[in-house]
Parts: structure tokens; sequence; C-alpha cells
């Protein structure tokens, strides 16, 4: 218990410790921006112009620089992945595993999608030729009805047209016989 109570107050110590070194940090700082600040406001107008002229010099150049040590660090890059046989046929090696692996991907998923299109359109034939037999299971008594009726208008015009033909050789006789 006497440990932990010591180790306990140790890290207090060590912690206010801290925060007054930060805080005399902030200080420090604080005062320093301020003291700059006050002489950058003193600065001629010569110096300000100086200033921006060497900022116009000095942008380029640094971009120069820094282009110049990504193309460097590009090219160091490619020297360490190919700079022995055995390393090139390594990386080769590791394109053409990626490549098959990215074509059986591929071929896998030009597969699966075949085989739903396929199934769909059958599921969709014989929905509609399962349709089709209903039709005409349903249609075909109608159309014997309708044949039907047919045949019997076509037998009452025919009837009609008979008595007709004789109501007519009726009345030529009657007529004749008056006259």
């Amino acid at each position: 218990a006497e440990t932990r109570a010591s180790n306990r107050a140790a890290d207090a110590r060590k912690a206010a410790a801290a925060k007054t070194k930060a805080s005399a940090t902030r200080a420090r700082t604080r005062t320093a921006k301020q003291a700059a600040d006050a002489t950058s406001g003193a600065r001629t107008r010569v110096e300000r112009a100086g200033a921006l002229a060497e900022k116009a010099v000095l942008v380029p150049v640094g971009a120069a620089l820094i282009s110049r040590d990504h193309a460097l660090a590009a090219v160091d890059e490619l020297r360490a992945t190919y700079s022995t046989r055995t390393k090139t046929k390594n990386e080769l090696r590791r394109f053409e595993r990626r490549g098959t692996s990215a074509l059986k991907s591929l071929e896998r998923d030009a597969k699966k999608t075949r085989d739903r299109i396929g199934r769909e359109l059958r599921l969709g034939r014989t929905r509609v030729e399962r349709d089709v037999r209903s039709i005409i299971k349903d249609v075909e008594p109608v159309v014997k009805n309708v044949e039907e009726v047919g045949a019997r208008v076509e037998n009452a015009v025919q009837g009609g047209r008979t008595a007709a033909t004789k109501a007519s050789a009726n009345v030529q006789e009657r007529l004749a016989s008056i006259v």
C-alpha cells in the first residue's frame, strides 16, 4: 500500500511538472510570436518587396526539387523491383497470377450470369406455354359454341328461306286463282 501511495505521489509530481513546463513553453512561444509580429510590422517597403521577390524565386526552385525527388524515388523503386533477373521473373509471375485470378473471377461471373439468364428464359418460356395452353383450353368451348350457334343460325336462315319460298308460292297461286 505504501508503494502504491508513493508511486501515485510520484506520478502526481511528474504530471504537475509536465503541466508547468508546458505552460512555460506556451508563454515563451506566445511572447516570441508577439515580438515577431511587432518587428514584422516595422519592416520597410523595400524589405517586403525583397521578401516577395525571394519567395517568387524560391517557390519554383522548391517545386522543381520536390519533383526531382519524386522522380528519383520512382526510379529507385523500379530499380529495386527489377534490378536482377530473378526479381524481374518474380514480378512477372506475380502479374501473371494476378491476371489469372482476375480472369477466373470474370469467367465465373459471366457463367453465373449466363446460367441465371438461361434459367429465367426457361421459366419464362414455361410460363408462356402454360398460359397459352390455358387460353386454348378456355377458348375451345367458346369456339365450339360459336360454331354450333352459327350452324343453328344457318339452319334458321335456310328454314326461313324455305318458308318464304312456300309462302310466296301460295300467294301466287291464290292470286292466280282470284284473277
